[in-house]
């Protein structure tokens, strides 16, 4: 059996022209018509569905649910197919571990073995799950984000300033990659606050110029804080122009305060599929990148497609995951919600809102669905709240369900000013939660901000 190395499976030029950025971004999408974009997406999904045929894993979920080859012949069909998500994966490794049957290392592709790019997620909610590419899956990841970069307006005179994480995790990694494989911007891989102390970073940040910065909003915000601390002034001593990463929508001016007016841009992407839409220059919502990935919103209980504009699980199938692992129908169980009208950048691509909360981490009180991720939104506009903040749910002694919402508040905590966050987050949520405002810093432990690329924000006490 023949095996490629990782630059022998892959054509760098071929995939910057079938996945292109910057003008030639432009050039091929702005003003293509719907038809012609979905005759592309029709092309690329049946490529997957050939491959994914091959593999036990879905020759297992789909004939579980009665699906057998020729029974999907397009797009048209992709809801027939039954989604999966993380447990299925999980269990595909508990049944040929350690790396499962939902890949196809070991099956050619036209006769040869392609190389296999192994990373983890973080764990966040459970045990961290192996992440399985391919050289054209991970290239074209880059390829994706780098997109996204040059649309928002990185430039090759910028300082790249990057929390992202390294370690198992493909974030940091691929990031790094995308910046300085397909930017020309210079790249300052700093990595967590474990990776590098929070001090170290903001005194990174004012020797190299930063002028923009990549990663998690909570880390962002927080180096925002520690460089005051440090005496130093953001906006001025350091020149952030551009934050680009993962923002919660009503933090946005909160952090965009906290250092000093740069414009900012969200993105959205998971482990498995890497980004798959992110904020323009028109700040309207988020481009899908809909020649990399196809996306559907269904409901959270009956997985049927919700009507357009409600909130529901995201589901997406990348249609680049030709070789190793072919991902057709992946619940990320992210909510969010598909917008009205046309892009205004004349785009054929759908435009998605950021995320909204987390499925599989939410919490039912009374009758009504409570997503703990989504919390920093409702509480940015509260007088004190720095951002900082973890849930707690745990049964009474009655076996009552409870959920006390500790938040990290910079002015005194007096009953009053309880009073009325409780009252605001009754009004928001429509249910009653115990809130109890602690000093800043004093979460840190639990949530992790300065030691995970995502915090926690749920601990269920049992």
């Amino acid at each position: 059996m023949q095996y490629a190395t990782y630059f022998e499976a892959i054509d760098v030029r071929q995939l910057m022209d079938e996945y292109p950025l910057g003008a030639a971004f432009e050039q091929r999408f702005v003003g293509m018509s719907t038809d012609e974009l979905q005759a592309r997406q029709h092309k690329q999904f049946v490529r997957q569905l050939q491959r994914a045929w091959q593999l036990p894993f879905y020759q297992r979920l789909w004939g579980d649910a009665g699906i057998g080859p020729g029974d999907i012949r397009g797009l048209q069909d992709i809801a027939r197919l039954p989604a999966f998500g993380k447990a299925e994966i999980m269990a595909s490794i508990e049944r040929q571990p350690p790396l499962g049957d939902h890949h196809g290392r070991e099956i050619p592709v036209d006769g040869v073995i392609h190389p296999m790019i192994l990373h983890a997620t973080s764990g966040t909610t459970g045990r961290p799950q192996p992440l399985l590419f391919s050289p054209r899956t991970r290239e074209v990841h880059k390829l994706l984000l780098a997109r996204a970069y040059l649309m928002q307006g990185m430039k090759p005179s910028d300082v790249v300033h990057s929390v992202y994480g390294h370690g198992p995790t493909n974030g940091g990694h691929y990031v790094r990659e995308a910046v300085i494989h397909h930017t020309a911007a210079t790249f300052v891989s700093a990595g967590t606050g474990i990776e590098t102390p929070s001090i170290k970073q903001v005194e990174l940040m004012r020797d190299f110029g930063a002028s923009v910065i990549v990663g998690f909003a909570d880390y962002i915000k927080r180096l925002a804080d520690v460089a005051r601390e440090q005496g130093l002034e953001p906006g001025r001593d350091i020149p952030v122009r551009m934050i680009t990463g993962h923002l919660a929508k009503d933090a946005r001016q909160a952090l965009a305060e906290a250092w000093g007016g740069p414009e900012l841009f969200d993105w959205y992407g998971v482990g498995d599929t890497g980004l798959i839409a992110a904020e323009g220059p028109d700040h309207d919502g988020m481009h899908v990148m809909e020649d990399g990935h196809w996306i559907e919103i269904c409901d959270v209980d009956s997985g049927a497609a919700v009507p357009h504009g409600e909130a529901g699980d995201l589901i997406v199938t990348c249609l680049f995951t030709q070789d190793i692992f072919p991902i057709i129908r992946f619940n990320t169980h992210d909510l969010t919600r598909l917008l009205p009208g046309a892009s205004a950048l004349g785009l054929p691509f759908r435009r998605m809102e950021g995320f909204l909360g987390r499925s599989d981490s939410m919490v039912k009180l009374r009758g009504i669905n409570v997503f703990p991720q989504a919390l920093s939104s409702l509480l940015a506009p509260m007088p004190g709240f720095k951002g900082e903040y973890l849930c707690v749910h745990q049964r009474d002694a009655s076996g009552r369900e409870e959920l006390c919402v500790q938040i990290e508040c910079e002015v005194p905590a007096t009953d009053a000013l309880q009073q009325q966050y409780h009252d605001w987050l009754r009004r928001k949520l429509g249910v009653e939660v115990r809130v109890e405002l602690v000093p800043l810093r004093s979460l840190s432990a639990l949530t992790g901000v300065e030691t995970r690329q995502k915090p926690v924000r749920l601990l269920v006490k049992t």
